[in-house]
């Protein structure tokens, strides 16, 4: 065999060695740090409503049996009814609280999936509680933010208070 097909033999065989070690590095870096999740396409600036599945539970109360003098107050007309992001590529996104828990995160089977490098796959809940809504961190690596401070412990949260979870600012909306 000559000098030049024995050295074109060995070019090739190292060129397949190195795309064989280069395939299997990119497999394990895949691994390591996951590929992104795509969540759906909303065009920016675009208001979208978004619906968790409900439970099916509904209930009417008949108020005109009631005296004229009574004042009904509705405990579910105070709490907030929407999640409305008010900053972020999501802008104008709105997904309704008709759960009593929500899961915000990057993974696929969260209710409201941000995709963003700063969010966590299973980032944070919002969790209906007796007295309203409450905002959990689910060890997130890089926080969830409530009015600017960094939260550790669940907190209670109201309307027109602004949460920002990674590049996204959202606001509890009646």
């Amino acid at each position: 065999m000559s000098e030049l097909a024995l050295f074109i033999v060995r070019a090739g065989f190292l060129l397949v060695l190195w795309l064989f070690i280069l395939s299997i590095i990119s497999i394990i870096r895949a691994d390591l740090f996951s590929t992104r999740v795509f969540s759906q396409v909303v065009e920016k600036n675009t208001p979208t409503t978004l619906s968790a599945p409900t439970t099916g539970l509904t209930s009417v109360v008949d108020f005109s049996s009631a005296p004229e003098s009574a004042t009904v107050v509705s405990a579910m007309n105070s709490l907030p009814t929407r999640l409305v992001v008010i900053a972020g590529p999501l802008l104008g996104t709105e997904l309704v609280l008709d759960r009593r828990e929500i899961r915000i995160g990057r993974a696929p089977n969260s209710d409201f999936v941000l995709d963003d490098d700063y969010v966590s796959s299973q980032h944070a809940r919002i969790q209906k509680v007796d007295e309203g809504w409450q905002l959990q961190d689910l060890n997130s690596t890089n926080g969830t933010y409530v009015d600017g401070s960094r939260i550790g412990a669940p907190v209670a949260i109201k309307a027109e208070m602004q949460i920002r979870i990674g590049k996204t600012t959202f606001e509890l909306r009646g």
